[in-house]
Order: structure tokens, then sequence, then C-alpha cells
């Protein structure tokens, strides 16, 4: 990438917590194909526009697997180790994918439900008892994903204060020092392998215990590759559904009506969650993308060997795809309107595979928290709510609520 005096800083800063930075609005219209320098200090071409960013997520030359590769450019000083999902291109990716894809299909997502609504109502009703105002993170936002991804993957709720510190040094960009960023990270690491010898002996009706018998039976799985899936799994099975949740309580609090907009009846609250997910982005960009040969998008030629990210919060604000990007449209995505689909799970053949439990999981909290606080409202000014700045998720840092 030649020298360039206008190259940027990725992610641009977030000063307000109510919408994303008004840089990729400029990015869009004027440099669609931006040259910007990563946490690392590497370069990369930040693409902007709906259109590039589905190009960018799902065209085979720009390879997850080779952002591992020594030489390649890398997001931050502590990347994601090689061997898992977010490192891996198909056909690897797709062995890997196929061994954990059916715990997440929507058939058996729908049988989880009761317990999701029954882990759900637990938290709400804890919160009640408290009283407010409270901080609707610590009392709802994180544990509910958290207790959701426990049972399913195995790993005790009561450890949650421990691995929710190691996770935040492994979404970290800039939050953290490489050394701490490390130092979570082998923390975690050792957890997990600590775990799964628990399995080993005492096996259980979990992910968890499911992987390590396909590892023990010479399956298609490393001791490395079953780390790194459990603790893909934990962390992303978590943070992301952390931040849209936090993020999407604010909103509808910032709008009149507030939590009385979420709907009673299936289609119109999954089409709330829909829009929710499109105008709060998990993070500002799909995982980091290594070129594996010379592609061009968005009229640029980018060479091989080039960092690429898609932009997936400006690309869901692109008025090229959706009108009035900007508007928080509740019946955006009813089944009779053209708007969609939105890009905040990704696209090709890395889109989320938590996508369906994910969903899910926003339905069945809002229409909980709905019925049980009808008069939910924000315990502070909304211009005071700030975001966690220097990860790879957008978080708030806190949101007090309190209620009649």
């Amino acid at each position: 990438m030649p020298d360039n005096p206008t190259v940027r800083s990725y992610p641009p800063p977030r000063r307000s917590a109510t919408g994303i930075p008004g840089e990729y609005a400029r990015l869009r219209e004027a440099d669609p194909a931006a040259e910007v320098v990563m946490p690392s200090g590497d370069p990369a071409f930040l693409f902007s526009r709906y259109d590039d960013v589905r190009t960018v997520l799902s065209d085979s030359r720009c390879s997850r697997a080779a952002t591992v590769l020594p030489e390649s450019p890398k997001l931050t000083a502590v990347p994601f180790d090689a061997g898992g999902l977010f490192t891996m291109d198909p056909p690897e990716h797709t062995r890997l994918r196929s061994l954990v894809a059916g715990a997440f299909t929507a058939r058996r997502v729908e049988l989880l439900r009761p317990r999701i609504a029954e882990l759900a109502d637990g938290l709400l009703a804890g919160m009640a008892e408290r009283g407010g105002p409270v901080d609707f993170n610590d009392a709802f936002a994180f544990p509910y994903p958290v207790a959701v991804i426990c049972e399913l993957l195995g790993v005790p709720f009561a450890d949650r204060e421990r691995f929710r510190a190691w996770s935040e040094g492994i979404v970290s960009l800039t939050a953290h020092t490489p050394e701490e960023m490390l130092e979570r990270k082998l923390a975690l690491v050792g957890y997990l392998q600590d775990l799964a010898r628990d399995k080993r002996r005492r096996p259980g009706d979990d992910l968890l215990s499911a992987l390590v018998q396909v590892r023990d039976e010479d399956g298609p799985l490393t001791e490395h590759e079953l780390i790194t899936m459990a603790m893909t799994l934990l962390v992303a099975g978590h943070e992301t559904t952390v931040s849209v949740l936090g993020a999407s309580v604010f909103t509808l609090l910032r709008h009149d009506g507030g939590v009385k907009l979420v709907p009673e009846e299936p289609e119109p609250l999954a089409a709330l969650v829909e829009e929710l997910l499109r105008i709060n982005p998990i993070g500002d960009g799909g995982p980091l993308r290594v070129t594996t040969d010379e592609i061009e998008v968005a009229g640029v030629t980018v060479p091989a060997g080039s960092a690429v990210i898609g932009a997936i919060c400006s690309a869901n604000r692109d008025g090229r795809r959706f009108g009035d990007p900007d508007r928080f449209d509740p019946d955006r995505f009813a089944p009779d309107r053209r708007d969609g689909p939105h890009l905040a799970f990704g696209h090709g053949p890395h889109y989320c595979l938590g996508a369906p439990l994910a969903r899910a999981e926003l339905q069945i909290a809002l229409s909980a928290l709905a019925r049980r606080f009808p008069g939910l409202r924000l315990a502070a000014p909304a211009e005071e709510i700030r975001m966690r700045t220097g990860l790879l998720v957008n978080r708030l840092e806190a949101l007090p609520v309190e209620w009649d």
C-alpha cells in the first residue's frame, strides 16, 4: 500500500453510543476502498459500501486462513490462532463447522426455546427483586447469553466472572496491552483444557463432551482444534449477544414507546429483531481477511497479500440498500417490505454459525423484558451512555435503567 497522508486509523473513534461513527458515511461516498492502519500498525483496505462488503465476505480470494501466515498483516498484536473457525477456509473450515453445526440449526434452537425463556424469566425476576435503578448489562445482558452458552457447551455458569475477563482480552483491539491480551487468552486456554479433561472423566449431555468424544475416538479433530473450537464457541457465543442485547434495549428506550414497541406476535417480533441487528452492529467490521490473489473491489485493484476489512456496520447503513438507513424502523423487515437482508451475521461460507441461537435469544429476551417491565426507562440521560472502546465488539459500558 503506498504512502498516503489521508490514511486513517481503524476502527474510527466512536464518540457516541447512539450511532456509528460519521466517518463511515463519508467513506461510502468519497473513499469506498479506504486505506487504513489497523491496531497492529499494519495497513489494510477498508470497504464501506454494502455490495463491496458482501464481496469481501464471500469471495474465496479474501481468505481467513491467510491471516495466520507469518508474513501476513495482522489486525492486533495478539491475533487469533490457527486451527479455529475464524482462521480457516473451506474445506478445512467446512470440516470443523460440520462437527458443531447440528447444535445451532433452527430446528435445534426451537427445541431450546423453553429453556432459554426459563433462564430469561429467572434473571428478570432477580432484577425485579433487587429493584432499580440497575445496570442492565450486569443484571441481564451479560448473564443471560452466558447462561445459555454455558448450558449448551457444558461450562459451569458459576465460573462466568472468571472467563468474562479472559474473554475481553481475546476480543480486545486496544483496550489491553499485548501482554494482557496474551495472558488472558492463555488463562482461558488452560481453563478449557482442564474442563476437557473433566469431560473425559465425567462426560455430560453437552456439546463439549460430544467434541471430546469425537477427538478421543480418533475423529476429524485434533486436541488443538478441540480447545480452539471450545474457546471460539464460548467467547463468540456470549460476547456478540451481550453487545447487541444491551444496544437493542438502549435503542428501544430512546424511542417513544420504549419496550412497549416489542410486539407480542412472533412475526413482527422477528422483524423488530432484524432491524435491531441492522442498526446496532456487533462490531465495526467482519473478521480480518487477507487476499490470496489480486482482486478488484470498489474499482480498486487490491494486491495479493493485502489485509481487507468489510465494514459491516457501514454496509448496514448504506442508502443504496436501505431506505432512510439511519432511521430505526421496527417494521423495516416485515414480510411485505423489500429492505434487506442485513449483514449483521456476515455473508458467504463464514456466515455466523450461531445466528439462529442469537435471534432466538434476542426475541425471547425482549419479549420477556416487555412483559415484566413495561415501564422500563433509562436512569441516565441518553447522551451520557458510553460505548466501551478498544474492543472487536460494540458493548455499552453500562446501561442504567429503572421502572415503575
